[in-house]
């Protein structure tokens, strides 16, 4: 069975890269029937924030990327990796190390000064003899001293490690007892049965180190897919200024949940020239061995893009509900279904259609002066004051296609052209010159709201 996780730390929201990985990993499970799981890895608790921890599983509700299982929390599982670091001692294949911080900086300071890596000098690795008085020791792992480690990689390919450039007897627990991160990872993906790591190519340094935790306890090695990161268009590390910002944000700028995993799945992953992808044809086609090796870039016209596809093919009961979160009220508007049909077809997000929606339900408080000196012309009083006594002997006025009929009317009885009456039209009923159809607009406010609007510009 193909298991998978996601184990984010919880020193701040969710990114987005972080949900592409889930994503990845979710899929990967699905497709093999197999289990997705979530593990909050918090045990440093000098960096630890509760209400992130939330935020997490808050995205992944929104997302709908349902997890097996409970949360585990690596906070609630010490005495497991206690019970592991110690039996490393019991077998030899870990030690005790009494080295003081100052002895670990002073060494360091002198390998830079003869131009050597920095590292621990296993000056403990084979120690026999008393403690030393009033320090408190930390656990290495004796690891390899020669050779190299191979990270069979399901993106990269088989990447090889020197063991002379890498590796030291890293520290698995801190001299209070807290277990580091490389250790807990390798103990908690053996124990939870996890198959396959899916995770960010700055993992990758890493892996090396947990292929020495796995083997020391005869645990067995994972797959491993290290997912290139997300660039910006110049090419650099995704900023919050490009994107990079807690997930639940986007739900703020009125991205739906399908667009933005439709358009993660696409961030270094490809099937064809296909763009649009259900979660059905996700679960489908995604196999973590197409990802590519090369990053991929951040680009908002596409999300944008998706959204709006996306916002087009949803219906309008569904899309009431949506906007209720961007303060949009429908559920008793009796136009409603011509208010979203004119709305859904010109707005990218939600929060823009909200304010589409605003634009055209509340009048104009105000008129853009560029729109004002370009649309409404000497004649246009008139022509308005026309098309307003033809409102007022008009009856059954309901669709967009019954206002339409009247402006056709005025049209042909002032023999002008359909700008002429178009523009000053459309500055009384929204204020500029763009917006949805007016034949729309109008039957979505009604006669009195047109009649209103239109008095209110000629007066002005």
């Amino acid at each position: 069975m193909v298991v998978t996780r996601f184990a984010p730390s919880p020193t701040g929201y969710l990114h987005i890269g972080g949900l592409r990985t889930a994503l990845l990993s979710y899929l990967w499970a699905r497709r093999n029937n197999g289990k997705f799981l979530l593990r909050i890895e918090d045990t440093d608790f000098s960096r630890n924030d509760e209400a992130a921890a939330l935020a997490i599983v808050e995205a992944f509700k929104w997302v709908g990327l349902e997890h097996d299982g409970v949360i585990e929390y690596q906070s609630s599982r010490l005495s497991i990796y206690q019970e592991y670091a110690q039996k490393l001692l019991d077998e030899g294949k870990a030690y005790k190390c009494y080295m003081s911080k100052e002895e670990l900086e002073s060494l360091r300071e002198e390998q830079i000064a003869r131009k050597e890596r920095a590292k621990y000098d296993n000056r403990y690795r084979d120690f026999s003899g008393e403690a030393p008085e009033g320090r408190e020791a930390v656990i290495r792992i004796k690891a390899p001293l020669e050779g190299s480690i191979t990270v069979h990689d399901g993106v990269k390919g088989d990447v090889i490690f020197n063991v002379e450039d890498i590796l030291d007897d890293f520290i698995i627990a801190r001299s209070d007892g807290t277990p580091t991160y490389n250790f807990v990872v390798a103990v908690d993906d053996a124990l939870m049965g996890v198959t396959d790591v899916i995770r960010g190519d700055d993992h990758l340094s890493n892996t090396p180190k947990q292929i020495v935790i796995y083997n020391a306890l005869g645990f067995p090695v994972p797959k491993f897919f290290h997912v290139p990161m997300i660039h910006n268009s110049e090419g650099k590390k995704l900023s919050k200024r490009d994107g990079a910002t807690d997930v639940m944000m986007y739900k703020t700028m009125g991205y739906t949940p399908e667009a933005l995993l439709n358009f993660l799945v696409r961030l270094g992953w490809s099937h064809g020239d296909q763009e649009i992808f259900s979660m059905k044809e996700m679960l489908e086609l995604f196999d973590p061995s197409d990802i590519n090796r090369s990053a991929s870039v951040y680009n908002v016209e596409k999300l944008d893009w998706l959204n709006s596809h996306y916002i087009k093919n949803t219906s309008n009961d569904k899309l009431c509900e949506l906007l209720e979160f961007h303060g949009v009220m429908l559920i008793s508007h009796d136009k409603r279904e011509i208010l979203l049909d004119a709305v859904k077809e010109r707005a990218k997000t939600l929060s823009e259609m909200a304010t589409l929606v605003g634009e055209i339900l509340v009048a104009p408080a105000e008129y853009d002066e560029a729109a004002l000196k370009k649309g409404y012309k000497e004649e246009s009083k008139a022509i308005l004051e026309a098309f307003a006594t033809a409102l007022k002997g008009a009856k059954d006025l309901h669709l967009p296609s019954d206002y339409h009929h009247i402006m056709e009317a005025v049209v042909a009885e002032l023999e002008i052209g359909f700008g002429k009456i178009g523009q000053p039209l459309r500055v009384a009923l929204m204020g500029k010159l763009s917006g949805p159809g007016l034949d729309s607009v109008m039957a979505i406010i009604g006669v009195e709201e047109t009649l209103k609007r239109i008095e209110a510009l000629v007066q002005r």
